[in-house]
């Protein structure tokens, strides 16, 4: 049994910290590295391995894809010629190829169509060359560079179409954040979920490697709640990967999924345990999981002693904002325990809205997230009772008592020094001698 990684995040407005619950999952997996993301609300439902580098084979294309994209502003008029130097640099390596024919003139929206959806190195190479100006090194450099500014720390590109480097590795968590970005890009989601295209001609018909999204070539693999992304595999040095979504019941998931085995000691082919375990997980999440609110922004969830008000002793607390969460269907809301760092109390004047503490939400004894808690209404401050505790205050503090102290003790020293100077006086007072007559 393996552990599902259950990352809570807010809902609505406002940020939290986010930390892992544990759940049960009913099945084995192939994959050495796994990754599932509820990209909804932002929630990682599943985790095996997610920072363990792999060879990402031509998942790798869709980083190709993001630089391509974000380096050419006219996708479909903009046109580019395929060189013979360029495409010849695949010699001898066995490649998957879109078919590019030397000299040939496509535009950028074909190239990135036959990048995408045969899996083309060809149209990888071609792509970098143009858009590094001749030089695929500069493009590779691109790669890295947006791969840092998306926050990915454990990946490093020596080439645009992922045959096998030791220094050309990515993780599956890594590898989710540039799916993620990528779909946000143009035509991308399109492309990427294209199964047939005859985007270069109706004799030159584009098949995808993905058999989740193609109905007729898929087989048992077909998965009809499948929205593309990107098949890999460079043998067993990666194994199969795959890179997808899926969208059913209102919910959709991102699966990052590396490393299932890909031949045995005969050279038999393995049946793609990366697509197996993308469908089983899709289903598990599916049945098992939902959006459950949590807390209510709203909600009126602590009162504290509120000072310096006016007829108004206490002030009620709520959340920031709502927050909801992915959570299986039968765990209940009411399971989650809050433990709040709260002041003893607080002084008027305050805002609705302004933040008195917070609260943390644990499930089976596991810190999950914690939550601002706020002031449900703004309360003005009574300068009278403010007066007078300071009043009071300034009596009841330490200084005041030793100051009082202090000059007490001066008062007594002064009636001392007083009582004692009349006495010096008194008796050096000279006596008045009478004369006699």
């Amino acid at each position: 049994m393996l552990c599902v990684l259950v990352w809570l995040t807010v809902w609505g407005t406002g940020t939290a910290p986010v930390y892992a619950a544990e759940f049960k999952i009913d099945f084995d997996t192939h994959c050495t590295a796994l990754y599932l993301e509820n990209i909804d609300t932002d929630t990682v439902v599943y985790q095996k391995n997610p920072d363990e580098r792999r060879y990402p084979a031509s998942t790798t294309k869709i980083m190709t894809y993001i630089i391509t994209a974000e380096n050419v502003s006219d996708l479909k008029g903009t046109m580019v010629t395929v060189k013979s130097s360029v495409i010849h640099l695949l010699d001898g390596t066995g490649s998957s190829i879109a078919g590019l024919k030397e000299g040939e003139k496509l535009s950028v929206y074909q190239l990135l169509n036959c990048l995408m959806i045969p899996s083309g190195n060809d149209a990888a190479l071609v792509l970098a060359d143009y858009v590094g100006q001749g030089d695929i090194r500069r493009f590779v450099d691109l790669m890295n560079k947006k791969a840092q500014e998306l926050g990915c720390e454990h990946t490093h590109f020596v080439n645009p179409h992922g045959l096998n480097d030791p220094n050309h590795y990515t993780t599956v968590s890594d590898m989710a954040k540039m799916a993620k970005y990528a779909l946000t890009l143009p035509e991308f989601a399109d492309i990427t979920d294209t199964a047939t295209s005859d985007v270069l001609g109706e004799d030159r018909y584009l098949v995808t490697t993905n058999s989740m999204i193609d109905p007729v070539r898929g087989g048992d693999l077909y998965y009809p709640y499948a929205k593309g992304i990107k098949t890999g595999s460079t043998g067993n040095d990666s194994g199969y990967c795959l890179v997808s979504t899926a969208t059913k019941g209102g919910y959709t998931y991102l699966c990052v999924a590396y490393g299932a085995p890909y031949e045995d000691e005969k050279g038999e082919l393995y049946e793609n345990g990366a697509m197996l375990d993308s469908i089983h997980l899709y289903e598990w999440a599916f049945d098992n999981l939902s959006i459950k609110t949590v807390l209510d922004k709203n909600e009126l969830v602590k009162e504290i002693k509120l000072n310096f008000a006016w007829n108004k002793d206490t002030i009620q607390l709520s959340p920031a904002s709502s927050y909801s969460t992915i959570l299986p269907d039968d765990v209940a809301v009411s399971s989650l325990d809050r433990t709040y760092q709260l002041p003893e109390s607080v002084n008027a004047p305050l805002k609705e809205g302004d933040i008195i503490g917070s609260v943390t939400l644990s499930y089976a004894n596991q810190e999950l997230v914690t939550l601002d808690l706020v002031a449900s209404e703004s309360v003005d401050r009574s300068e009278l009772l403010s007066a007078l505790d300071a009043i009071k205050n300034v009596i009841s503090s330490q200084w005041f008592i030793i100051a009082m102290i202090v000059l007490a003790l001066l008062g007594v020293i002064y009636v001392i020094v007083l009582l004692v100077y009349r006495h010096k006086i008194k008796t050096q007072r000279p006596v008045k001698k009478y004369r006699k007559f």
